[in-house]
């Protein structure tokens, strides 16, 4: 959620960030031109806000469902997760944007640390529905 909440308040440092995982340089967005740059806060803008959301939802499955021992609720991470990783990922190697494929990885590889301890809570108490 933390991710998706900067990409919205902090747009500058945003850009820069971006353009530094992109380009090697934080300052090589700003040869795109005004315009462009406002086209591409928007767009980080929205990306975060829906990021926040998904985070939110995926915040109260944790402690709700999940942590209830629903394991229909742990496969709607799972898959919510593949249903991101999978296209951006693909994309981001298609078009040869190869760190943003890189980040995702470090996401992932996050996700599934958090989701394997998640994973005990479905095996631990009876499944419920929510």
């Amino acid at each position: 959620m933390l991710f998706g909440l900067v990409l919205v308040v902090m747009p500058g440092f945003t850009l820069q960030a971006f353009s530094l995982l992109v380009y090697a340089s934080a300052a090589h967005l700003n040869t795109f031109g005004p315009d462009a740059l406002a086209y591409i806060s928007l767009v980080h803008a929205v990306l975060g806000s829906v990021m926040f959301g998904w985070g939110a939802v995926l915040m109260f499955l944790a402690l709700g469902p999940v942590r209830r021992g629903n394991k229909e609720a742990w496969w709607m991470f799972v898959v919510s997760l593949l249903a991101w990783f999978i296209p951006d990922t693909a994309y981001s190697l298609l078009s040869g944007f190869w760190q943003n494929a890189l980040l995702n990885v470090g996401f992932a590889l996050l996700f599934a640390i958090a989701l394997s301890g998640l994973r005990s809570f479905t095996r631990q108490a009876p499944m419920t529905r929510y």
